[in-house]
């Protein structure tokens, strides 16, 4: 099935239970993809693994799915957490995108006294997410959350789950070997300011960790550093 159009849906999916396409999703195969009754397509709903459906029907927004083969069973993602500072729109989406590539289970933005981005369109943020997680063959999307301030992230946070925090100039090594990936905080453009710096550093879960010599842009750092907390843990 290399190859093969992969959607997201919120069906169940099982041998039997056959269930309509959304309009979007019949406009993208037909209009765009150039699908017709007959063809195959997969299917992913993060709870059921991967099936193969036949398109049984389709026509302008309209079709239905009839799922024929379970590909996948349903395999759980080692939980990795991306804390991060909304950047600008098309940066934001960025963001988005590549942590869900990269394999994070949970994006949880957060205003900082620098952050430079007013709100998120979280139901935008979703959708990129549903798109790259059926390019990159997973099986189930990322969760995220409504942004916080920092502060109030920090105060809820679990005092036994570690939270590496990629700080600038700060000398920290890069992350060591853990047994799971773990969760990852990077600050806006700019940096964190001294009154963040001070806080992080008073909290015992917080590990400060480094991303190299150079000062990475935001995005560039969210994306380095789940890479790294990953090799840390599968390297």
């Amino acid at each position: 099935m290399t190859g093969s159009i992969r959607l997201f849906t919120t069906e169940d999916l099982s041998l039997g239970h056959g269930f309509a396409a959304t309009p979007e999703q019949a406009h993208y195969l037909g209009a765009v993809m150039r699908r017709e009754a007959g063809s195959d397509v997969l299917l992913f709903n993060g709870r059921d693994g991967e099936f193969r459906c036949e398109i049984a029907s389709l026509r302008k927004d309209r079709g239905q799915f009839e799922p024929r083969a379970q590909t996948r069973a349903q395999q759980a993602l080692p939980p990795l957490t991306l804390v991060f500072a909304p950047l600008k729109r098309d940066t934001t989406h960025l963001v988005i995108e590549k942590a869900t590539e990269l394999g994070a289970t949970r994006i949880l933005p957060v205003f900082t006294d620098r952050t430079n981005a007013a709100r998120i369109n979280l139901d935008r943020c979703l959708a990129i997410a549903r798109e790259a997680a059926e390019q990159c063959e997973r099986l189930c999307i990322p969760d995220i959350a409504e942004p916080v301030r920092l502060f109030d992230l920090l105060g809820a946070w679990p005092a036994s789950e570690t939270l590496s925090a990629a700080i600038e100039r700060s000398g920290a090594p890069w992350p060591g070997q853990r047994a799971k990936p773990g969760a990852l905080l990077v600050g806006p453009e700019g940096g964190f300011t001294p009154t963040e710096l001070d806080a992080l550093r008073r909290l015992p879960f917080i590990e400060p960790i480094g991303l190299g010599p150079r000062i990475l842009r935001a995005e560039t750092a969210a994306i380095v550093g789940l890479a790294l907390l990953q090799a840390s843990t599968y390297g």
